[in-house]
């Protein structure tokens, strides 16, 4: 699954670290859902979505290979 997490945070002037706090989650969370490396959970993609005012779709984007 890809995302666009990196852009929205920057688009909205948060930093890794001030995300992380508004989430309720760790940097390292933030860092690793920016790379690609874990996918967040549905009510934190939720929850990030309304931080960013947008859909989830917008956010994360489903790949063929996530089908299988």
């Amino acid at each position: 699954m890809q995302n666009k997490v990196s852009e929205f945070r920057k688009k909205h002037g948060y930093s890794q670290d001030r995300l992380a706090e508004k989430l309720g989650v760790s940097r390292q969370t933030i860092i690793s859902i920016e790379k690609g490396k874990y996918n967040p959970s549905l009510p934190l993609a939720l929850i990030m979505a309304e931080v960013f005012e947008t859909n989830v779709e917008n956010i994360f984007i489903l790949e063929e290979e996530d089908y299988k």
